[in-house]
């Protein structure tokens, strides 16, 4: 499934789970025309519901949304691998299915209407809803979804690599798109399709004010045309932008669109340091905080506003809930220095979380021990039943603990539970070739130990500073370089680290994106997610298994073999997660009596309610 394009140190903030049972296997019917996609279960939405059961039909229009953000940017071209993408891009483009937002694995037809898959999985179509517009009043057509999709993947090399089991998009009736895939048991490639971003042919094709031809292979910063429920109305490059909501929006009454968009204005203002972005948001310059330090969490909540009860602090459990996560320090394998994975194990042994949790987390947080920490695909105890049949099919690609030890953290917290994990990390680099000369770690070349930590922005320096202070003290010189975020992307997309903090964002149905994610096919291609640099033929292997897979059973042993072999093979430091969404904000709005099951909402559902924009004063309309 796909999943964000790129993940920051902020996602330290973590991703949220909650216990579900899996859905009983059914999935879109082929060979007939459906308004709806589901990788398993029934749709809760029928062909004529006039919208989710969790919007308010009568919220009212009005009033202005601020929202903050870090960094900046400079392009408003939403395809290119390259530079930094304006923030709210989303509310001008539309993809040709949307999901709902109280069900997993389910989408409704929007700039599409309607799609057909056939019998064995190997295409798709998809027929275009004739009532979609773009603003200036032309029609969203076939053509517009194969130019993008060829596009994509002409200017894009990691999205051609996401989709390279796709062989053709083409028009193949009036107001109706094509996909053909190259193989027929990878019944996600429906749903990958469906969430295309579709741009307006025409007008990329066209000229600019200046009579200049548009070119969508290169940064733009001409506001674009778009099909969404806001249009661009003005921005400050790289450091605000406002997005004003389109009166005749082609989809104002459609069943995906009732009850949401509802602010007149949406404004993002951007931010180089994270501090300065608080004491904005204390000083209401936007509404809504989204808390990624635990310390700040606890402590730094009693400003006047919080007290009187103009800031409301709320957490959200539901936003996260059908995903996962796998966050820490990972290891870029393309250096020769984290080659050996007893040099990899050993690195953790000096990770004291328990310390960071007593003195800096105020218990907020739990340790990561999976790749899928948050669902049912987490791997624990030992491999039985179909996982270990499928382990068994890689059995001489994998460590033997794989199949006879369960995968659990070093624990520290005290000096004498150090002590002992440090002289554990010692012992596994002498077996790696590795020996103490003096006050420094020195390899089997001949050289010292050394490497840096690249991390975005100030955030993570203390959680850095927990593991280079115990590597010191066991002859490793290990440093910590802090970047704003724009250079941070760009390394992280040129695999210019030796290690880095970051992660990825696991959905509740895994599939294609693990290549992107782990596959050796990604491991050198610029853009990727592949952060360690995983060309592993057990991966792969386990990776093309889970693809396959056709039934929840499959895919949960698969998942969780996959998850076996990743933690024994030592690419990441993992580091911990909130299961919850700690947020604050300026009393101006309310929401619906229910929220869905898997979102807060905000802004989406959300409303400008005057009474209490009244009392909080302060906000332009």
């Amino acid at each position: 499934m796909t999943l964000p394009f790129k993940l920051s140190a902020l996602l330290l903030a973590g991703l949220t789970a909650i216990s579900l049972a899996p859905p009983a296997m059914a999935q879109t019917p082929t060979d007939t025309w459906s308004n709806s996609f589901q990788l398993e279960g029934e749709p809760k939405y029928g062909p004529d519901y006039t919208h989710f059961d969790y919007v308010n039909v009568d919220a009212p229009k009005g009033g202005t949304v601020r929202l903050g953000d870090l960094g900046g940017f400079d392009t408003f071209n939403p395809i290119l691998p390259k530079g930094e993408t304006a923030g709210g891009i989303g509310l001008l483009y539309e993809t040709l299915l949307t999901p709902s937002a109280d069900e997993i694995g389910t989408y409704y037809g929007h700039l599409a209407e309607a799609l057909k898959i056939a019998p064995d999985y190997s295409a798709v179509t998809f027929r275009m809803d004739p009532d979609a517009r773009w603003h200036d009043g032309e029609p969203v057509t076939a053509e517009d979804v194969v130019w993008t999709f060829e596009k994509l993947i002409e200017v894009n090399p990691d999205r051609a690599q996401y989709y390279a089991n796709i062989t053709s998009a083409e028009v193949t009736a009036p107001g109706e798109v094509t996909f053909t895939f190259d193989q027929s048991d990878n019944r996600e490639l429906p749903l990958i399709l469906g969430q295309l971003l579709v741009l307006p042919q025409h007008w990329w094709e066209g000229t600019d004010a200046e009579g200049k031809p548009r070119d969508i292979a290169a940064s733009t910063l001409e506001p674009p045309l778009g099909s969404g429920p806001y249009r661009l109305a003005n921005f400050e490059a790289g450091r605000s932008i406002t997005y004003e909501r389109v009166p005749d929006y082609w989809g104002l009454d459609h069943p995906t669109q009732v009850g949401q968009n509802n602010f007149d204005e949406y404004r993002i203002e951007y931010f180089l340091d994270l501090t300065v972005m608080f004491e904005a948001f204390k000083g209401d310059q936007f509404d809504w905080w989204s808390e990624n330090q635990a310390r700040r969490w606890a402590t730094a909540y009693d400003f006047p506003a919080v007290t009187d009860g103009r800031v409301i602090k709320e957490l959200f459990p539901q936003d996260y809930a059908d995903s996962g996560v796998m966050v820490g320090f990972i290891m870029n394998l393309r250096r020769d220095k984290f080659a050996d994975p007893l040099v990899r194990q050993a690195l953790n042994y000096a990770f004291d979380f328990e310390e960071l949790s007593n003195t800096l987390f105020y218990g907020q947080y739990e340790r990561i021990d999976s790749f899928f920490f948050g669902l049912p695909f987490k791997s624990s105890g030992l491999p039985a039943g179909e996982e270990l049949e499928v382990l068994e099919s890689v059995r001489d690609l994998v460590p033997p603990e794989v199949f006879d030890t369960p995968y659990t953290n070093p624990v520290s917290g005290d000096p004498g539970k150090l002590r002992a994990n440090l002289r554990t990390a010692l012992d596994l680099f002498t077996q790696a070739g590795y020996h103490l000369e003096g006050t420094q770690m020195i390899g089997p070349d001949g050289q010292p130990f050394t490497f840096e930590i690249l991390l975005n922005g100030p955030t993570i320096e203390p959680v850095a500073q927990n593991l280079t202070t115990n590597l010191a003290q066991i002859g490793i010189n290990a440093t910590i370089r802090t970047v704003d975020s724009p250079q941070f992307i760009n390394r992280a997309r040129s695999f210019d680290y030796d290690m880095i903090y970051s992660g990825w964002a696991q959905s509740y149905s895994p599939g294609n994106e693990q290549r992107f994610f782990f596959g050796s096919s990604t491991a050198n291609a610029e853009g990727a997610q592949n952060y360690a640099g995983i060309a592993d033929p057990a991966v792969d292997a386990l990776i093309e298994k889970l693809i396959a897979a056709d039934d929840r059973e499959t895919q949960e042993a698969v998942t969780k073999a996959l998850d076996r072999v990743l933690l024994a093979k030592h690419f990441v430091i993992p580091s911990y997660t909130l299961r919850t969404t700690r947020s604050a904000r300026w009393d101006r709005f309310s929401r619906p009596e229910n929220l869905p099951a898997f979102s807060s909402g905000f802004p989406t559902l959300w409303w400008w309610d005057e009474a209490k924009a009244e009392k909080t004063g302060g906000a332009v309309q």
